[in-house]
């Protein structure tokens, strides 16, 4: 089983940037499509917030179009998966993770927690 480890997480005010990234312990991730969710403090829904498919199409939930870019290393054996987060709000402080985007893991990562101040 794929093994996720996301990080790039932490505390940033009203406006600012972070770079999320999902390293995956094997390159079998790479033939999935792959997403970046988000819950929520209290909150048990993990909600997709961005997905990006195989051939490179990218989606987004309308509450972070145009402010959040998924990527990913194409190069690599092994492709790392980012998610650039830009103009946060308060309302994007969460637990991060990254998964299939279609039909996620079982098992998921710790996560990664980001934190917006107003």
């Amino acid at each position: 089983q794929v093994q996720l480890v996301e990080s790039g997480g932490g505390l940033v005010q009203t406006g600012g940037s972070l770079r999320l990234a999902c390293t995956p312990s094997s390159s079998l991730f790479n033939v999935y499509n792959r997403a970046w969710y988000r819950q929520a403090p209290g909150k048990q829904l993990r909600e997709l917030v961005a997905s990006i498919r195989s051939g490179g199409t990218t989606d987004y939930a309308d509450s972070v179009k145009g402010r959040f870019t998924i990527s990913r290393e194409s190069a690599k054996d092994v492709a790392v998966l980012y998610l650039q987060m830009d103009s946060l709000k308060p309302e994007d402080t969460g637990t991060y993770f990254c998964n299939a985007a279609d039909t996620p893991f079982p098992s998921w990562g710790r996560g990664t927690e980001v934190t917006v101040s107003s």
